[in-house]
């Protein structure tokens, strides 16, 4: 068996170990074929294990978190994927205004953990559907805050199962880009930075930030978030509005029609009609405006 060893010292470590997963019960899209392995560690230090046994049998694993920003194509993915889940999802305050918490946390839970701290600073971040990893791993955004804005330092393992440290200087925070981005790292914890603040303001400020999201964004239908990068000097809701493909659908795939920037799963979509009308909003955005949209959405699989 390809995976027998890394099955078996996953396992012993307390791993969730699945073969043949199904990838649409792990992403948000709800849609993709399976992937040859999938393992959840238990701790830091089971996943440090499994890095460095993956790296012994020269296997490269694919490192994902809620699965809100990923799309699996319908083949699947031939290959190891971790899944950073709850068992990582310790948080702590260090001093009265540094919160430490480990990437597996949920954005929310860690917007809350903030609040009850009377924590300013993470407002922006209410309603993100990702965990803490995927939101530090592409420098996450929204109505005018970055995780940047936030973020002091963060610990990762390498390629080779050993812990390290970036600063926030060495964080090479951009727009949905990291120092993880490229360096291929897995994220395990960050330390951030906020300020004393009014508990009513915050409480209020993040009621605010998730009506506007429910007003704006179809959240009652299963997507990856905004499909598409801001296009620099545009907007990619706009083009695509403007383009009138709103409302465009092929099979069960569908350009939202509250808002152009999202595609959706309308009800029994596959990966494949999500990418062919991913293809054809940059195709049809292209020829009218004569701007690249890139995805925001990770794609993987064969």
């Amino acid at each position: 068996m390809l995976y027998g060893e890394l099955i078996t010292l996953a396992k012993s470590l307390g791993a969730v170990v699945e073969e043949n997963a199904p990838m649409s019960k792990y992403t948000s899209f709800k849609t993709g074929g399976n992937a040859d392995l999938l393992i959840i560690p238990a701790s830091v230090d089971s996943l440090s294990q499994i890095i460095k046994k993956c790296k012994e049998l020269n296997v490269k694993p694919f490192v994902m978190g809620n699965g809100s920003n990923l799309l699996v194509t319908d083949n699947g993915y031939k290959g190891v994927i971790i899944k950073i889940g709850s068992n990582l999802s310790s948080i702590k305050l260090i001093d009265e205004n540094t919160i430490e918490c480990e990437t597996g946390t949920m954005m929310k839970a860690l917007c809350n953990f903030a609040l009850d701290n009377s924590l300013t600073g993470l407002e922006f971040a209410f309603g993100i559907p990702g965990n803490l990893g995927g939101a530090v791993y592409m420098n996450a955004g929204a109505y005018g805050g970055e995780m940047k804005d936030v973020l002091y330092s963060c610990t990762h393992i390498d390629s080779d199962g050993n812990i390290g440290v970036l600063t926030k200087d060495q964080l090479d925070l951009g727009y949905r880009r990291s120092a993880y981005t490229v360096n291929g790292y897995t994220i395990i914890s960050a330390t951030l930075k906020l300020q004393k603040g009014d508990k009513t303001e915050i409480k209020e400020a993040m009621n605010d930030k998730l009506r506007r999201r429910k007003e704006k964004q179809p959240l009652e239908f299963p997507s990856a978030g905004s499909t598409f990068k801001r296009p620099e000097g545009y907007f990619a809701g706009a083009l695509i509005e403007d383009c009138n493909l709103k409302g465009y659908t092929i099979g069960g795939a569908q350009v939202s029609e509250k808002h152009a920037g999202f595609v959706i799963n309308r009800g029994g979509a596959t990966s494949t009609d999500i990418l062919n009308l991913i293809k054809h909003i940059q195709d049809t955005v292209f020829e009218k405006h004569g701007v690249k949209l890139e995805t925001e959405v990770k794609i993987i699989g064969e």
